[in-house]
């Protein structure tokens, strides 16, 4: 017998940490190897872990709805048969916590349960010359919990305040009675960090251009039912702008592009992030080699996406290797934004809705399908003057689509 860590796998390329969305297990249940034990949620993706090892789940160190690094402790494990020294979590057998003197005997709710402390704890402790017997944990059973340390080293307190204990006190002035309160976990909490931290990191900058696409509406609406019938899907308006994309990338390669602080990474591989949504969560999964497909292809890719994401079925590899994110924001109607990019990537590039205007057209009014692309993009790495040639090529490419010049295969 033996006791075995589980710890917080990294899930997708620049992936750093997760939040445990739900535990699949509970302590006492019995697992074998590569059964899930927990619901993880990422920035990429969400995923389940799964055991490392066959055993006895005996220790779960991290809450539900808590965000942890990769390689942090999630759980232990009795395993039946294990190779290495096993890891009891009695008083004194931690040889860490024994070089520390970092673990004490400390007596919860129950009067029974021995608070234990996690590495990521004892580390933070140490180096901020913390008593951890002097700290009161919020965790289950009252374990100490890295945010209860992060909680004195702001406050300067060795006692955090549990909010389950504090008195109801008189609500704002700016919410009244009635309103709703809405926790921000799981995806909702992934999304607000990333946007802050694009918005806070990269130095915006947009361009707008607007394009005429009465051939390519005409086009796609004469070939959209036979398609469909022979293909199986539907091809949609936005696999056109993600193929005149993918060219004017491969012509353009500066908007291929991710900061590296003293150096700037031109990627080789044309790598279409696209957003999709189910209900309240967002995901980004990416068309790969987008460049080599057909306008079939991409449709075809779009699709199969799509369908992954909002049945949940989503890999960490289709999240993975994103070099540019193409965003179809027109399909809610709107007709002129400005999206955040999606770190670390360079730019992002907005498709807006396409609707009928009045154009001059040889000095007389004409009723055109036009659309808007507004495009983001990281001023530390690109300047006006290139943005507005691969806008004004992927507008090239756009109007020159229609029945006579154009093959979706």
């Amino acid at each position: 017998m033996g006791t075995e860590k589980i710890t917080m796998p990294q899930l997708g390329e620049s992936v750093t940490e997760g939040t445990i969305n739900s535990w699949l297990v509970k302590e006492g249940d019995y697992v074998n190897k590569y059964d899930p034990i927990a619901d993880v949620m990422t920035d990429k993706v969400n995923a389940e872990v799964p055991s490392s090892y066959e055993g006895t789940i005996k220790e779960i160190l991290t809450p539900e709805g808590t965000t942890i690094k990769v390689g942090e402790i999630m759980c232990y494990i009795e395993t039946k048969d294990s190779s290495s020294e096993p890891v009891s979590m009695e008083k004194g057998s931690d040889p860490v916590a024994e070089k520390n003197g970092a673990i004490e005997e400390k007596v919860a709710t129950d009067q029974s349960m021995k608070l234990r402390y996690s590495p990521a704890v004892l580390k933070l402790a140490q180096e901020h010359n913390i008593q951890l017997t002097e700290v009161s944990g919020t965790g289950k059973n009252g374990r100490i919990t890295r945010k209860d340390i992060e909680k004195v080293i702001e406050t300067g307190s060795e006692s955090p305040v549990n909010e389950s204990q504090v008195e109801d006190k008189p609500l704002p002035t700016t919410q009244r009675v009635g309103d709703l309160e809405i926790p921000v976990t799981g995806i909702r909490k992934v999304i607000a960090q990333n946007m802050v931290r694009s918005t806070q990191e990269i130095p915006h900058a947009w361009m707008t251009v607007e394009v005429d696409v009465t051939d390519l509406v005409r086009y796609r609406n004469k070939i959209k039912d036979e398609f469909k019938q022979q293909e199986g899907f539907t091809l949609t308006y936005f696999s056109f702008f993600v193929k005149a994309v993918a060219q004017a990338l491969k012509e353009y390669p500066q908007l291929n592009s991710t900061w590296a602080v003293d150096k700037i990474i031109q990627r080789k591989d044309v790598n279409l992030s696209i957003a999709v949504a189910n209900d309240d969560q967002l995901f980004v999964p990416v068309i790969k080699n987008a460049d080599e497909k057909s306008t079939k292809g991409i449709a075809k890719s779009i699709s199969e996406l799509a369908m992954k994401a909002r049945s949940g079925k989503l890999k960490a590899a289709d999240m993975d290797g994103g070099t540019f994110t193409v965003n179809n924001t027109g399909s809610f109607g709107s007709i002129h934004s400005m999206g955040v990019i999606n770190h670390p990537q360079a730019a992002i590039l907005q498709v807006e809705s396409i609707v009928k205007r009045p154009v001059i057209i040889n000095d007389m009014f004409a009723a055109r399908d036009m659309v808007n692309l507004s495009l983001s993009l990281d001023h530390r790495i690109l300047d006006g003057l290139v943005c507005g040639k691969f806008l004004a090529r992927v507008k090239e490419l756009l109007e020159n689509i229609n029945e006579d010049q154009t093959n979706v295969y």
